[in-house]
């Protein structure tokens, strides 16, 4: 069964490429816009099925993965800054402060779809203006949730991260991936796999 990962991320293609499947990626371009009254977790799962469907749909007979990620502060979704000036607002506000990050994921093979969700909790340090405009001119995180690369310098931003999986915090939680590959009867530990290209 061909496996599809339904997203443009380098960084959850990046970590796909952990588990030595060989897989295609194809971008399913959706409206990722909130509905009226849709809680940030109930975004993060709708959006993760949206884009596994709409590749599902290209592609029959494939297993389709899709993933979204929304960070949630003082109860409000948080998006990608897309500038400098955006991501300097957010981390000045998040500056010893919680922010709850949900990491959805869909895997289906378009007529089955299963989907999670894994929380990741960060306690930010608090951040002057001198360390956060540093961060920022390093990494310009500036298509990353809540402009947090935590897989690069990003870690250095936190006072500590609480999750049931390392990786959901780059934006695709690989254990309860694994577990969903499972139960379609792809593992990833068979000896016979190939790495993809």
């Amino acid at each position: 069964m061909p496996l599809v990962l339904a997203s443009s991320s380098p960084y959850r293609r990046a970590l796909l490429r952990r588990l030595k499947l060989p897989f295609s990626v194809e971008s399913p371009e959706i409206d990722e816009s909130p509905r009226p009254d849709e809680t940030p977790l109930e975004l993060a799962l709708r959006l993760a099925r949206e884009k596994a469907a709409v590749i599902a749909a290209r592609h029959p007979g494939a297993l389709v993965i899709g993933s979204d990620q929304v960070a949630v502060f003082q109860g409000q979704a948080i998006g990608k800054p897309g500038s400098f000036e955006a991501a300097r607002d957010q981390l000045r506000r998040f500056g010893g402060r919680d922010v709850l990050f949900h990491t959805a994921l869909c895997v289906t093979d378009g007529r089955r779809d299963l989907l999670e969700q894994v929380p990741t909790e960060c306690r930010f340090l608090p951040l002057d203006d001198a360390r956060i405009e540093y961060y920022l001119r390093a990494e310009q995180p500036y298509d990353t949730a809540g402009s947090a690369k935590a897989e690069q310098l990003g870690v250095a931003l936190m006072e500590r991260m609480r999750s049931d999986d390392p990786t959901a915090l780059i934006g695709l939680p690989l254990i309860a991936l694994c577990r969903m590959l499972r139960d379609f009867g792809l593992e990833p530990l068979a000896p016979s796999q190939e790495t993809a290209s």
